[in-house]
């Protein structure tokens, strides 16, 4: 019963309260949809913090689309061995890793050292950031440590077809008996995290900005100059 309901019900809850979350907010809140830019109170630690865990986020889930989306058969059938593949996905996954952490820990420090970025910040901003480094942390420590130092393990065969059942509704709940515990904690952790997005500014994760690179850039003049 307790793998029937940490494989199977809990992942459904978190997602459902996200979509119906989502739907929700979009319908009576949209105002709060976007996350608002703080960089007029402070630019220098934006301007590493902000690319790092964005480029890292990008790159990440790229990663986990290889990994946990398209079958280990799929790369053998164009020749790709496992270790070839398990070598791409330290160093890759590694360097994307350490790319959220990094841009996360920066963004932290930004908002508890600087007084007019943590005046403006919520208990859900804060909330949101600390998740994030634990997931992200536990991601990147079984990419680069866990994988080389303990075991290389080949969640293509477990955890990859788990995931994949949920989306056809016929959870493959045994195959997640012998994950490592490490592996099912950052799991569950992330699959809360889904379950936290309609609730923080995360949620602007869901608006694509595919006309950004051609929109006209906004421009800002100081009041300074015309005061006499």
């Amino acid at each position: 019963m307790k793998e029937i309901f940490l494989w199977v019900i809990f992942p459904y809850i978190t997602v459902t309260i996200m979509i119906f979350g989502l739907l929700y907010r979009f319908a009576y809140r949209q105002l709060t949809w976007a996350a608002p830019s703080t960089e007029f109170f402070e630019k220098k630690w934006l301007r590493i913090g902000s690319p790092l865990f964005h480029w890292g986020i990008v790159l990440a889930f790229i990663g986990h689309i290889m990994g946990m989306v398209i079958p280990r058969g799929f790369y053998l059938w164009l020749g790709i061995p496992d270790w070839l593949y398990h070598v791409g996905a330290i160093y890759g996954g590694g360097i994307a890793g350490l790319m959220v952490v990094a841009g996360l820990i920066i963004l932290f420090i930004r908002k508890m050292v600087i007084d007019k970025v943590r005046i403006h910040a919520t208990f859900a901003d804060f909330f949101t950031i600390i998740a994030l480094l634990v997931v992200a942390g536990m991601g990147a420590y079984m990419t680069i440590i866990y994988n080389t130092t303990v075991n290389e393990y080949e969640y293509r065969t477990t955890i990859g077809p788990w995931f994949r059942s949920l989306f056809y509704f016929q959870p493959k709940y045994e195959l997640m008996a012998s994950v490592p515990t490490l592996f099912k904690v950052h799991i569950l952790a992330a699959f809360a995290l889904f379950a936290s997005i309609p609730f923080t500014r995360l949620v602007h994760f869901y608006s694509i900005p595919v006309n950004y690179p051609s929109r006209a850039p906004q421009q800002y003049r100081s009041r300074a100059q015309y005061q006499k």
